[in-house]
């Protein structure tokens, strides 16, 4: 597994921003980010390869579009279920939801 991207937002329901390097907490998220908190989705990923799958079908979109923390390349996201353990580097994460809604609809959406 390859990362290819780190996107943070200071709101919800906003495009993130790709930036260098992130800080992961414990408990909480990604310091900075609008998700961070004590709930039940603190980081959000998505591959690289949706984002390709989204561009071949005229999108001109990038990561960070879908609002997602980590962009991913090279594993198979679909597998994972509820309560899946992944590493990523020496952090540990616990899949604790599938996909997402955009409410509304959101400024992601549109």
């Amino acid at each position: 597994m390859h990362v290819k991207a780190l996107s943070i937002s200071g709101r919800k329901g906003i495009r993130k921003t790709n930036v260098e390097s992130i800080e992961l907490l414990e408990n909480f998220g990604l310091a900075g980010d609008a998700h961070g908190g004590d709930w039940h989705r603190q980081v959000s990923l998505l591959a690289q390869e949706s984002i390709d799958s989204m561009r071949a079908r005229g999108l001109d979109v990038v990561a960070g579009n879908f609002a997602e923390n980590i962009t991913t390349e090279g594993i198979n996201l679909t597998s994972l279920r509820v309560g899946d353990h992944i590493s990523i580097g020496t952090t540990e994460l616990i899949i604790s939801q599938l996909g997402k809604i955009c409410h509304k609809p959101c400024a992601i959406f549109d």
